[in-house]
């Protein structure tokens, strides 16, 4: 086993629409986009997009949001064996309105019932590379400690306690300006780059042993390498969904670091990737080819 996800599934549903809707009004669309979602389970498809061999290791409800999530990954070439299905509750389901107008949408996800860690134990023991993004804690460190020498990513973007601990048993820590901001209690301010500097510091008391990047969304990511502080910035673009951005920018980070580029260029072609991205609507429906990505990167390197 090459590459192992473990984490949330959810099924989307985006509503694309030119503004935010007023509050008590109609609006009949002309379109909408259905596809899985989830932190770990969009990455584990960009993986598999990409040529890699990936499994992913969740849980859906035995309905048929869980069976569309299951037949969408194994179409791109995902393992899904290592999904349980959970007949007491149903499949996570979110629902976005994009307004393409700015880019921005809102997310409301359907969560009728926690879904608890697997029942059965995951008995991977051959991974080279794991990415979690938190979700079921038990099962996640459970892949995390039967796999000691594979290169382990956090998607750390909810400040819980759990996510908290399982920054310890990583590698990469990648965090999310609000994890960042909430678990050192320092608020960032662009303006003023010391802020980062504060809360990366702050960050690697705790995190001694973990390589630690912060995403800043469209500002880029922010990290240190040989001793240097340094913003990495995204492309500029038109965005109109960020629907998974995060999520794909984790999964194409991993990607480049298998594939042996250093920190600093992993992460600019990681950003390349979620940039083109949020100029398509629908999270996996956004995901560029491997192709797209490395000649957008030539065209910026070269200027």
């Amino acid at each position: 086993m090459k590459i192992v996800c473990v984490g949330h599934a959810t099924y989307d549903i985006t509503l694309p629409m030119n503004a935010y809707p007023l509050e008590n009004s109609k609006y009949r669309l002309n379109t909408k986009i259905e596809c899985g979602g989830g932190p770990a389970s969009n990455a584990a498809y960009l993986l598999a997009k990409w040529g890699e061999e990936t499994a992913f290791v969740g849980m859906v409800g035995n309905d048929y949001y869980g069976q569309s999530i299951i037949k969408e990954l194994n179409a791109i070439g995902v393992n899904t064996e290592y999904i349980e299905k959970n007949s007491a509750t149903s499949t996570d389901s979110s629902y976005i309105i994009s307004n393409v107008a700015n880019g921005s949408r809102t997310i409301l996800t359907s969560k009728i019932k926690a879904f608890p860690s697997l029942s059965n134990p995951v008995d991977i023991t051959d991974a080279a590379y794991i990415l979690a993004d938190g979700e079921h804690y038990e099962t996640t460190k459970e892949v995390l400690l039967r796999n000691p020498k594979a290169i382990s990513i956090l998607d750390a973007g909810r400040c819980t306690k759990e996510v908290v601990n399982l920054g310890l048993l990583v590698k990469y820590l990648i965090c999310s300006k609000d994890f960042a901001e909430n678990f050192t209690n320092i608020k960032i301010d662009y303006d003023n780059p010391q802020t980062l500097i504060n809360v990366y510091n702050s960050l690697k008391k705790y995190y001694k042993n973990q390589i630690i990047i912060i995403t800043l969304e469209a500002k880029g990511s922010f990290t240190k390498i040989n001793d240097e502080y340094k913003i990495i910035p995204s492309i500029p673009v038109k965005a109109i969904d960020s629907t998974g951005a995060g999520d794909i920018f984790h999964g194409a980070f991993l990607y480049f670091t298998l594939q042996n580029y250093n920190l600093e260029k992993a992460i600019k072609l990681a950003s390349i990737t979620a940039a083109i991205s949020v100029t398509r609507i629908g999270s996996r429906h956004a995901i560029p080819t491997l192709d797209e990505v490395m000649e957008l990167y030539s065209k910026y390197e070269s200027l």
